[in-house]
């Protein structure tokens, strides 16, 4: 039955799937010393369905399996090329998509309802791309789809960092596979490559310091002893998982490779800025930027122009200082700031 399931999720353009029960995980008690801490920063929602994140028969009664599955996004648009000018921003490479939850989500039902058929009647199964409670990362890794590395993302010796995770949790009794083991070794490349140091020791992460976190769940203003770290990234980070050296094993998707906006290579700073809230709508439509709203995408496009624009940003900033969005015209005067101190240096 295995093998039917897994040789159907390939068919529906998923890259790996595997298997394991719907025991609750091994790290629930790290899990939930590390929500004491503090370290998941705003997102509440993780506080709040904690008992079903380390309990899977509390989203399901009675479910005895989780199958896992990954969809590579490797070979996203590329942004190597060297920009012209300094009013260049840069997305994550999962963002320079259609939205994964879309994409997947169509093949999750069908493959969900595979399952189901071939339970019987008597099967239920519910499907998740990213957003359920569940704490996916160290279920796939029990299901030996990879490994959790030290900046605390799973790892393919497959597929590299580059995949986003899914699940089907299934009333079908499944024979679990074996787990995967930790790879790291000793690198520490991924320490090393943190901008603002939010891997705070192997495997530990303050989602507080992160640039995934502050550019996206963040809701508010960004701390501005971060802002300069931040570059010009206006929407995630990918600098731990670009550094690990598993990646010289990943391998693009068909899948996904359909779903690619080159736009989002190298995004121009000044016309992201000049977007009102319809605008934005329309750029984004369909694509994971949508996610932080317009005063979320602005405030990042300013901070951006604050870390690597010049004096023709200044006209598009003083305009962004007098928006009637509070957050977006305080990251503006912060951004003016930077500009005007550099022109400064610069001058003496």
């Amino acid at each position: 039955m295995k093998a039917v399931i897994r040789e159907r999720a390939l068919a529906l353009d998923f890259d790996a799937c595997r298997f394991t029960s719907a025991a609750g995980p091994a790290s629930a008690a790290q899990f939930q010393a590390w929500l004491d801490a503090g370290r998941h920063g705003e997102m509440s929602y993780l506080q709040r369905n904690a008992g079903k994140r380390i309990d899977p028969d509390k989203i399901l009664p009675g479910a005895r399996s989780i199958i896992t599955l990954a969809t590579s996004y490797h070979g996203a648009p590329d942004d190597s090329v060297p920009a012209v000018g300094r009013s260049t921003g840069l997305v994550a490479r999962y963002a320079r998509f259609d939205d994964y939850h879309d994409v997947l989500a169509e093949r999750l039902i069908k493959l969900a309802e595979f399952v189901d058929q071939l339970g019987g009647g008597a099967t239920q199964s519910l499907w998740y791309v990213d957003t359920g409670p569940l704490l996916e990362r160290d279920l796939a890794q029990r299901a030996g789809l990879g490994f959790i590395g030290k900046h605390t993302n799973l790892i393919s010796r497959e597929l590299g960092n580059w995949f986003f995770l899914a699940e089907i949790v299934t009333t079908l009794e499944l024979a679990p596979d074996p787990p995967e083991k930790n790879r790291c070794g000793s690198c520490t490349r991924c320490l090393a490559a943190c901008p603002t140091a939010a891997i705070t020791a192997p495997f530990e992460l303050d989602a507080r310091r992160c640039i995934s976190y502050l550019t996206i769940e963040l809701k508010g203003s960004i701390p501005v002893e971060l802002r300069p770290a931040i570059g010009n990234r206006i929407f995630g980070c990918d600098d731990c998982l670009a550094a690990c050296p598993w990646n010289r094993f990943a391998r693009a998707s068909r899948l996904m490779k359909q779903h690619a906006r080159p736009e989002l290579a190298q995004p121009d700073l000044l016309s992201l800025l000049a977007l009102d809230d319809d605008g934005f709508k329309r750029r984004f439509v369909g694509m994971p930027m949508l996610r932080t709203k317009r005063r979320g995408l602005l405030r990042n496009v300013c901070v951006a122009l604050g870390n690597v624009g010049d004096a023709v940003a200044l006209p598009a900033l003083e305009k962004a200082s007098q928006d009637p969005e509070p957050l977006i015209a305080e990251h503006a005067r912060w951004a003016i700031e930077q500009i005007k101190k550099r022109d400064c240096l610069s001058l003496g």
